[in-house]
């Protein structure tokens, strides 16, 4: 039986949390790319603003906002739903942290160049 000595620590760097949400989002059928995390003061505030990926901590649990681009001709709620299971399944498996919410936020979708989005 091993002792485990209660001092023994393992702290998570935040660009490690965001690297997984991100990996974990890009690997569901139907997402293209990671966006650019929006506007706003907060921006200034959080951490991987420009990867797509906003994570926030606090007591432990995780929320993350991920700004997405999907490819055309998937539905939007089922990858959406694929993300949110994957991300979270991702971040309670790698690194053991609760996940309150996974918000995904579609900003735009990938017509190829010269395609009209349909009216």
């Amino acid at each position: 039986m091993t002792d485990i000595n209660p001092l023994d620590k393992t702290t998570i760097a935040p660009d490690v949390l965001i690297t997984i949400a991100r990996l974990s989002a890009l690997s569901v059928p139907g997402v293209s790319r990671m966006a650019n995390v929006t506007g706003g003061v907060n921006r200034f505030f959080k951490r991987g603003v420009h990867d797509g990926v906003r994570i926030e901590v606090e007591e432990n649990v995780v929320v993350a906002n991920l700004y997405l681009v999907l490819k055309k001709d998937f539905n939007i709620r089922e990858v959406s739903r694929n993300v949110q299971t994957q991300v979270t399944r991702a971040l309670q498996e790698m690194v053991g942290m609760e996940v309150g919410e996974v918000e995904v936020h579609i900003e735009d979708i990938d017509y190829e160049e010269g395609e009209a989005a349909p009216a």
